[in-house]
């Protein structure tokens, strides 16, 4: 084996035990991370008219989201889950939208509501955190 395909095989292992050990409060905000990061790629991707991967980064975002979605507990996250599927509803929307449309305004616009749901997200107390499972 090279040292390349080693080295590939270690960050692979690496990322696969991060996520088997994270808590879930841990894996949304990696997913939110993530998020962000793509949508920061997708601009410049628009900005470059690298069409195909700003269709890419955008359906990567999009699956994001909605897994998201899909795990909230709308029974025990009462009104607050509900807030954030209607939101990440909204989002999906718009990011759709910007794919169309090519607009990087709408992307700055999910990016600003992300930063905000990461920033309510962080400042979870540490003990609600391991309540979350």
């Amino acid at each position: 084996m090279n040292y390349a395909s080693a080295l590939n095989q270690y960050k692979s292992v690496g990322l696969q035990t991060g996520i088997v050990d994270a808590t879930p409060h841990h894996l949304i905000a990696k997913l939110l991370e993530g998020a962000l990061d793509r949508l920061a790629s997708a601009k410049g991707a628009i900005n470059r008219k690298e069409i195909a991967r700003k269709g890419e980064l955008l359906s990567s975002v999009i699956a994001i989201v909605d897994g998201m979605r899909a795990s909230l507990d709308y029974q025990r996250g009462g009104e607050i889950a509900a807030n954030l599927g209607s939101l990440y509803d909204y989002i999906e929307r718009r990011l759709v939208e910007a794919g169309v449309s090519s607009d990087t305004a709408v992307l700055d616009e999910v990016s600003a509501l992300l930063k905000e749901v990461k920033a309510g997200w962080e400042s979870v107390p540490a003990e609600a955190r391991s309540m979350q499972s």
